[in-house]
Order: structure tokens, then sequence, then C-alpha cells
């Protein structure tokens, strides 16, 4: 059988680092490559961190390439601790790899010059802001129609955010990113908004049990989420757009609309919105992940550790 192509777009921080290693765990997946945006760190500690979980799981032939350093209007990265200051909980590891392995192509070129090359073939995983997508679409506007499907953890369902009142981190950090990939990447597109990742979160109880395996990869996520904050469940948010990617029958139900990007709200700015009746009357709809089979899921996020 066919391996399930993915080329990854990540801000690398620990919910980054968990749907990594959820791929990289799947025999019938094969990652082309991993692209880096600023987000959850800068673009160093990205790339850095993206090279470590490599590490961890022996997989260093995937090429990782360094991707956009701020948002489409230059506004610099705020600062952002939820992860630490690094990303991976400012555990540190000198025995961790330099940024001397990454590739000299950057992320943007890579991303159209793999997609072209498998034309129709490759599904990509974007967890972070869309910087990369969105410029590389500007670069070769015929790319969304040779990416086979996009798979997106961003955005809202209902007007409420994480990191202003009404917008989701992801599309925050680069709203018009969000509202071009969003209006321009006709490729049937799969998104994994904050209230679905929040809806359908596990227990803490299964986050001490996955930690606490007997294994490399366990030892190293129990350290880097060692001071993740935890209310009342765990929810590792871009797992949910990388299980779909790999297994579609995950998500068991759907919303589908049109939707685009608010980029002039004063409060609103970033939030994603959905044509729910059709009011734009626009050609291409998005599929919005609603219902999960968590029993599956919590089955692919306990691979990943094994």
């Amino acid at each position: 059988m066919a391996k399930r192509l993915l080329l990854v777009d990540v801000d690398c921080g620990v919910d980054d680092a968990q749907a990594l290693m959820m791929a990289l765990a799947v025999p019938e997946v094969e990652i082309l490559g991993i692209t880096c945006c600023f987000g959850n760190a800068t673009i160093e500690h990205v790339c850095r961190n993206v090279l470590r979980v490599l590490h961890v799981c022996n997989r260093m032939e995937i090429p990782v390439f360094r991707g956009a350093t701020h948002s489409l209007l230059g506004v610099k990265n705020p600062k952002f601790s939820h992860f630490g200051g690094d990303g991976l909980g400012d555990v540190g590891d000198p025995s961790s790899p330099g940024l001397e392995h990454l590739q000299k192509e950057d992320a943007v070129h890579a991303l159209i010059r793999i997609i072209n090359q498998h034309e129709g073939q490759v599904c990509v995983v974007a967890l972070g802001p869309l910087t990369n997508l969105a410029l590389a679409v500007k670069m070769d506007p015929t790319l969304p129609k040779k990416i086979n499907k996009l798979y997106i953890m961003g955005g809202n369902l209902e007007g409420r955010g994480n990191r202003t009142v009404c917008a989701e981190f992801n599309f925050c950090l680069d709203p018009e990113a969000a509202y071009i990939v969003t209006n321009e990447y006709i490729c049937p597109m799969y998104i994994a908004a904050l209230e679905f990742t929040r809806d359908n979160g596990l227990t803490t109880e299964y986050l001490k049990n996955w930690v606490n395996q007997d294994t490399v990869k366990a030892r190293f996520m129990k350290k880097i989420t060692a001071s993740w904050p935890q209310r009342n469940s765990f929810v590792p948010y871009d797992s949910y757009a990388m299980a779909a990617a790999i297994d579609e029958r995950i998500i068991t139900e759907y919303i589908k609309c049109a939707v685009s990007v608010e980029l002039q709200g004063e409060f609103t700015r970033g939030m994603l919105v959905l044509d729910t009746e059709n009011k734009w009357e626009k050609e291409h709809t998005i599929f919005l992940m609603k219902k999960c089979n968590l029993e599956n899921f919590k089955e692919l996020l306990w691979s990943a550790l094994l």
C-alpha cells in the first residue's frame, strides 16, 4: 500500500512536538519535509525544537527548512511563554542537534518544490501561523490545485479566542496569512479550530499515564510537558489536525461552509468567520471538524511514545 505523503509546517512548541511524534510513529506515513515558522517561539528555537524531536525519534533523515521569522506585515512575534521561552518547556538538552542540520533551501521554496514534485499526492499539515503557506501561494498561485488536502490547526468556531478575546493564537499571529490561505487555497481544507480541540480534550490522568511509559520518547515528553499548565483536561491542540491527516476516520462529523478571516475589526481581528448560511455564495467550502472518535485518537497518540 502506498504511503500517505505529508508535508508539515510547524511553529514547534510542545503540542507541535506531540503531533510530529504521532506522525513519525505511523509506518504508513512518510513525512517529505518539515517547514518552520515563527510562533510558539522565535524561528531559531522552532528549528532547534524540530531537530530535537527528530533526534529523539531517530529520524534525522527528514529535511527541515527555516521559514518566516515574522508575520506578513512584519509585526514582531509577541512574547509567548505558554510552552516556555524556547517552546519546549525551557528544559534544554546539550546533546540536541544544532542548526547546521537545517537545509540550505528556505521553507517557502521547499513547500513549492516538494508539492510540485508530488503533484496531487501531498497532504499539507499546518500547525502554526500560516505565513509560509501564504508566501508560497503568492509565489506560485497554482500551488493549491496541486495539494491533495490541507489540514490546519487554527481559528475558532464561536468567536472565542485564546490570544485575544475573539482570535485563536495561530490566526492572531498573522491574520493576513490566515486570510490568504483560507481564501486562496482551493484544495480540500480541513480545520481543527480551538473550540473543537477543547471539546475533545483528554483527561489529565491520560496525560500522566501517557508520559510515564518506560520509553525514551515518553521520558522526553514528560520532561517538556512538566511545566505546561493543565486545567481540567489535557488538550494536545495540534495533534487533532495531524490525526485527521493520518486517518480520516478519526473525525466523525464536520461543519461544511465557506470561511474567511476578519482583518479590520477592533476586537475581532484574526477571528475565523463562518458563512453557515451561504450569504457569500462562494464555491469553495471548508470542512470544520466538529466531532472526534476519541478512542481511536487516544490510541494514535499513545503510540507516539512507544
